[in-house]
């Protein structure tokens, strides 16, 4: 039936605004109701709610006699209390707080010794290494599992081939592919010195923690580099030697400047690794047959997989080196490129009995793992998140061994001329 107080405080601001003078109003309502003062409740009540609009209730009345006095010509508004000053803390201050705080003592001049021992600290210097600690050096130098899986396909190429197996020149073909491959590394870490320090993933490559100097880096290539091709041109043959001083030229001044200027540097570099099986084939054979070309196709499509996947889950070090790769700047090209490959593996492997590389079970037996990476390649182009980019490029990592397993297992057995053409002779002479 009655109202909040907060309403009736709302109702009287009201008044206030509308009327002007909020004791005025109220004056006028009292003055006219001061006759009816001797009327019952009940009288009173049906009073109040002729207009219910304007009731007013014992909460507006404490209101009123808070903010009103009275005095012989009626009611007359109270002055509001003057605010007392408040004094500030900062007026009187405190002796007792003051006292409790203790004096800063003064700062003592840093020593000469030990302010040149701090900046010597910072400067660049070279680190002393051990002799002891140099092949750890060489080996993260010239990359040595990239280099061993160099070797490994090129040893796939060489095994493919269809001819007797040499074990001195296979020798010869993989120390020479190694030497070179260590070259083409340690050229590539020489020229990328300023962008490593800024990746996270080659910060602690020799050369940028100063492990050794850019001269000794240089003269490590120079000493693996002339050697590995002369070893190949002159111990096994020189188409091998070609390619293996094309693929150091290829590696150190194509694709390493292109890594800063186009996304072309995938496919460049993918043609550098589709090189070593090409060069065992040849190490073996002494001549370009399309089956080193089925090899080393099956290296370039393999290769956009294993990358994209890898450079998807470091597209943050890539753009702070300054290198343009796919997954940086193109990357639904980075996925679909990565899929296309992938399914790309399928067709090679069919080629193998096409051009008489291996026997018809390959395609058959090869099916599965080609079928599994291109399932991963699709969900990664459906989905690339950082989950899918890692189980394809963990597949990558176990299916180029498997793939060049199954092809050397499902190999195709070439007879000799000689051995063939006495074959058909034996039974005749039995006979």
């Amino acid at each position: 039936m009655y109202k909040t107080p907060c309403s009736r405080l709302t109702g009287v601001w009201k008044c206030l605004l509308r009327d002007g003078l909020l004791g005025v109003s109220v004056q006028q309502r009292l003055i006219a109701n001061a006759s009816r003062s001797h009327m019952s409740v009940r009288s009173l009540i049906q009073l109040c709610r002729k207009n219910q609009t304007e009731w007013i209730t014992f909460q507006h009345f404490c209101f009123l006699k808070r903010q009103y006095v009275k005095s012989s010509s009626g009611l007359c508004q109270r002055a509001g209390p003057k605010q007392e000053p408040v004094a500030s803390v900062l007026d009187d201050p405190d002796d007792s707080v003051v006292s409790q705080v203790q004096q800063i003592p003064a700062l003592k001049p840093e020593p000469e010794a030990a302010r040149a021992a701090r900046l010597e600290a910072r400067q660049w210097k070279e680190l002393k290494v051990e002799y002891s600690d140099l092949p750890g050096i060489y080996a993260r130098l010239s990359k040595i599992k990239l280099t061993a899986l160099v070797v490994t396909t090129a040893a796939a190429g060489f095994a493919m081939a269809p001819v007797p197996f040499d074990p001195v020149t296979f020798l010869m073909a993989s120390v020479g592919t190694c030497l070179s491959s260590c070259t083409a590394n340690s050229i590539n870490q020489y020229f990328e010195v300023p962008f490593d320090s800024n990746m996270n993933r080659t910060k602690n490559r020799p050369l940028v923690r100063g492990q050794i100097s850019p001269l000794h880096a240089v003269s490590f290539a120079l000493a693996c580099g002339i050697p590995g091709v002369t070893l190949l041109t002159l111990g096994v043959n020189p188409l091998t030697g070609f390619l293996g001083a094309l693929n150091i030229f290829l590696y150190t001044c194509c694709y390493t400047p292109l890594k800063r200027l186009s996304i072309a540097n995938t496919w460049v570099g993918a043609v550098v690794g589709a090189i070593p099986p090409v060069m065992g084939w040849t190490a073996a054979t002494g001549s370009l047959d399309p089956g080193a070309l089925l090899l080393g196709a099956f290296l370039f499509s393999w290769q956009f997989p294993h990358f994209n996947a890898l450079s998807w889950n470091l597209r943050e070090d890539y753009s702070r080196g300054g290198y343009r790769m796919m997954s940086v700047t193109h990357p639904s090209l980075c996925k679909r490129v990565a899929l296309r490959h992938s399914v790309g593996l399928i067709g090679l492997s069919a080629l193998g009995p096409v051009l008489d590389v291996t026997t018809w079970t390959f395609p058959l037996v090869s099916l599965p793992i080609n079928l599994y990476i291109s399932y991963l390649a699709f969900r990664f182009y459906h989905n690339g998140d950082r989950q899918n980019a890692r189980k394809l490029f963990f597949c990558s990592l176990w299916h180029l061994p498997m793939l060049l397993l199954l092809a050397l297992t499902c190999k195709k057995r070439h007879v000799p001329q000689d051995e063939a053409a006495v074959a058909p002779s034996t039974p005749s002479l039995a006979l």
